[in-house]
């Protein structure tokens, strides 16, 4: 590559948008640590996972890796566990192929089955492609893995091209329509139908298909969603207009009263090197350990309001911990992010009952702006004894 490309290549160069560039191998070496959940996706034990490592230099590294493991894991393992991770490796190693290809055209059947279903399709529906990954980030255009006429061949080619794919092993149920929250519904399979999962949205379900999954399977879960179809339709004819109308809200509330995800809004001054810049890094780390320090921090009621005072005219309010809601179960707040209005809104309409990082009864924790302003005028002597320093030289 570098023969043909030459070794001091112009960036300008449009050669570089068509090439795929290797490191040079006298200066870089591969050096990857991978950990394997093995125990999600494969026949092993609870807790069984694996470190994957390829790395040109493990002879080099060697004794320290393993150091570095025994400071986290036992030095006594499980041997059944262990045991159960080698029975996993052997059934991939012989039969790998046949059961992933098996999951997929299950996973399949079960998109056809609900989708297509007279009754059941009214009630429920797994989203496809198309509605999962916005447009711009498929380039192949693949919109369903049912459609007609779609082919392997061009599934495969989306794997390969598009910027993000949808993993057909996983299957995104919308039960809102069924006057469902994501919550209830996970009870209401596990509780009456011994269907288990565990993730969950406001108004959907994540179903999973894995290698030890048979048709049995799909059929139950079909029989499942028909059963309960039947019974919204006959409370539905039962109740009257007045049942009716409350379903209907009840779907409206679910389908489309639903807060938007709020974006990152920035970091505060106090927590960025140069406040001025256009990116949105900063130092989290500091603010994460602020937290801990009682006096510094307060705690304001969700829906004070105080907090609507404080969103107009200030002070900011600055986030002391990660606030993290479940579902979606990634955080909407993070230490040493100045809060805006939209993600106060999106907090006011969830209606969850895990938000890991917030206490209802204390309210929302926050670095109080003595603090921020205590930390920032300890900052600056050093920063103006720089500045002197160097009209000095």
């Amino acid at each position: 590559q570098e023969k043909r490309l030459g070794a001091d290549l112009d960036p300008k160069d449009k050669r570089l948008l068509d090439t795929r560039l290797l490191p040079d191998p006298r200066k870089a070496k591969l050096r990857v640590y991978q950990t394997n959940s093995t125990h999600k996706s494969m026949s092993s034990l609870r807790q069984g996972s694996m470190v994957l490592v390829g790395d040109e230099d493990y002879h080099v590294h060697e004794q320290a890796f393993k150091e570095a493991v025994f400071t986290h894991a036992s030095t006594s393992p499980n041997q059944q566990i262990i045991a159960s991770l080698d029975i996993a490796r052997r059934q991939m190693e012989l039969e790998g192929y046949a059961l992933v290809m098996q999951s997929i055209q299950l996973a399949i059947e079960i998109r056809r089955a609900v989708n297509t279903h007279p009754l059941v399709s009214k009630y429920f529906r797994v989203l496809t492609v198309e509605q999962m990954v916005p447009a711009e980030y498929r380039q192949s255009g693949l919109k369903s893995y049912i459609e007609d006429g779609i082919t392997w061949v061009e599934a495969a080619r989306a794997f390969r091209e598009d910027e993000f794919i949808l993993d057909p092993t996983r299957l995104t149920l919308v039960c809102g329509t069924a006057g469902y929250d994501g919550t209830q519904f996970k009870n209401l399979l596990a509780a009456e139908y011994e269907i288990q999962l565990n993730k969950t949205s406001r108004n959907s379900i994540l179903l999973q298909t894995n290698i030890n999954n048979t048709r049995s399977d799909v059929a139950n879960l079909l029989k499942v969603l028909v059963e309960i179809s039947k019974e919204i339709e006959g409370r539905l004819k039962s109740g009257g207009e007045a049942a009716q109308k409350a379903f209907a809200a009840r779907v409206k509330s679910l389908m489309e009263d639903v807060p938007d995800l709020p974006n990152f809004s920035c970091f505060h001054d106090r927590f960025r090197d140069d406040p001025k810049g256009g990116t949105l890094e900063g130092d989290m780390r500091t603010a994460f350990y602020m937290a801990y320090d009682h006096g510094g921090c307060e705690h304001v009621k969700l829906m004070s309001p105080e907090i609507d005072r404080r969103l107009k005219s200030g002070p900011p309010l600055v986030s002391a911990h990660f606030v993290i809601p479940y579902p979606p179960g990634f955080p909407i707040m993070v230490p040493g992010q100045v809060i805006k209005a939209d993600t106060i809104e999106f907090m006011r309409k969830l209606d969850v009952k895990e938000i890991h990082g917030y206490d209802a009864i204390l309210g929302l924790k926050l670095i109080s702006p003595a603090a921020l302003g205590a930390k920032a005028a300890k900052a600056k002597p050093a920063a103006a004894k720089a500045v002197k320093a160097g009209k000095k030289r």
